[in-house]
């Protein structure tokens, strides 16, 4: 019998606790390389690394001229590795239970495969100057890759602990299904126009990257339409849940999201009318993580669409 495949047979067959919180690391790496971005962006040091793949032409390591710039974004790329040695870790950890646990496989498997894609949207990023659309896309691209995680985290510790009534806790009554899916989509959209107006804003990441040439207040003022209407569906399920004695899994993340959003709006609101101070700008991206994380595990648990097996 080969090595390789000794090594296989020892492989757990089953989702152990350290798949989950392989998992949880997994998340958090998504969450944070969002805002290490943020961080590049608000430092101006968007282009500290002129080229890529390389930082600068002929090195992949930022040169003395880059300064504190290129330190920054050089740091941000370097993420990428740890993003993928977790990803792959996570493989390793679910391989020998990839039949009996096929969604989890695959979301495992997924995380990994669209970490490159995101690392050549940032590619195009640095070579079309830092043009607010790709910027958009390359955030985007990152919250996608952070509700896959929130999934993942969440089959994973079904899988490591079992409790009844499955990845809901328990029925979920129709109304509720209908405002989780309204909750995601509202947050979604949130985020969508959230970084319309990012582009429109002064913080391009780079003196010379060209902006949106939209009126700042309208795409303000369309970017916080969703956000009223998220907080409507937000407070109506949260009620509801309360009233029709929802399950614990559901109530508690309808608090958490409830929280998530009137924080995060509080932060909009300061940023807004106090000049976009990058250190709040910073948390405000920090919360549009955490709102995909809130909005995507409420969906989840309402729904139950993902399986898991």
């Amino acid at each position: 019998m080969s090595t390789a495949t000794t090594r296989r047979r020892r492989l757990p067959t089953e989702i152990t606790p350290l798949a989950h919180r392989l998992a949880i690391a997994s998340l958090i790496s998504q969450i944070g390389i969002i805002v290490t971005g943020g961080a590049v962006r608000l430092t101006k040091s968007g282009l500290g690394c002129a080229s890529w793949p390389n930082c600068m032409p002929g090195t992949m390591t930022p040169v003395p001229e880059s300064g504190i710039h290129g330190i920054i974004e050089f740091g941000n790329r370097t993420l990428t590795f740890v993003l993928v040695a977790i990803a792959v870790a996570t493989i390793v950890s679910v391989w020998g239970a990839r039949k009996q646990h096929r969604t989890i496989f695959l979301l495992s498997l997924g995380l990994l495969a669209i970490i490159p894609i995101q690392a050549i949207i940032g590619g195009i990023t640095v070579w079309t100057h830092l043009n607010p659309w790709v910027v958009s896309l390359h955030f985007l691209a990152s919250a996608f890759l952070v509700c896959m995680a929130t999934l993942l985290v969440n089959r994973t510790g079904l899988a490591s602990h079992p409790h009844p009534g499955g990845i809901s806790g328990g029925s979920v009554d129709s109304t509720q299904r209908m405002l989780a899916w309204a909750i995601l989509v509202l947050a979604s959209l949130a985020v969508i126009f959230g970084t319309i107006v990012t582009g429109t804003g002064p913080h391009a990441g780079d003196a010379k990257a060209p902006r949106h040439d939209f009126n700042p207040d309208l795409v303000t003022r369309i970017h916080v339409v969703p956000v009223y209407l998220l907080v409507a569906a937000a407070l109506v399920a949260l009620l509801l849940a309360y009233r029709r004695k929802a399950p614990a899994l559901l109530r508690h993340g309808l608090v958490w999201l409830v929280v998530v959003i009137l924080v995060q709006g509080a932060i909009g609101y300061t940023q807004h009318f106090t000049g976009l101070p990058i250190w709040l700008v910073l948390c405000h991206m920090l919360g549009s993580a955490l709102l995909m994380v809130a909005a995507t595990n409420v969906w989840d648990r309402a729904t139950a669409l993902v399986p898991t097996k």
